[in-house]
């Protein structure tokens, strides 16, 4: 199962309004199947740690596999923000969200996340393990 920033970034900053749901659901994922992250979501969470070795001991490899992110990913990646700048999106660069996506699409992985909106848009076929599941 690959796992959103959000979800990781909730539980590391203890966010007062998912810190509680996020490590439910990490806790629950991770005795049922194996914790992915790609590069990614790594850089993303990196912002929430000053030095490396705390991200490391926050993001511990017994814990959370490292998978590079597939070309057929980023391919697929770039296809979803055509169609999210076909319907009105102004962003100029594909978003963090678009890479995980796809990257959940192309492996097979289902995804952890608490923002699922965009993902049900661009991702259909991933399946999406959200709050109020």
């Amino acid at each position: 199962m690959l796992v959103d920033s959000n979800v990781i970034l909730d539980v590391a900053t203890s966010d007062a309004r998912w810190c509680e749901w996020s490590a439910q659901a990490l806790e629950r994922a991770a005795n049922r199947c194996t914790l992915v992250i790609n590069p990614i979501i790594y850089a993303e969470v990196s912002i929430g740690y000053k030095r490396i070795e705390d991200l490391e001991l926050g993001l511990p490899p017994g814990v959370f596999r490292r998978d590079a992110l597939p070309y057929a990913a980023g391919f697929l990646a770039g296809k979803a923000f055509l169609q999210y700048r076909k319907r009105g999106g102004g962003k100029k660069l594909p978003l963090p969200d678009f890479y995980i996506g796809a990257h959940a699409a192309i492996s097979g992985f289902r995804l952890l996340t608490r923002d699922a909106a965009r993902y049900r848009t661009y991702f259909p076929t991933v399946e999406l393990l959200t709050p109020g599941q």
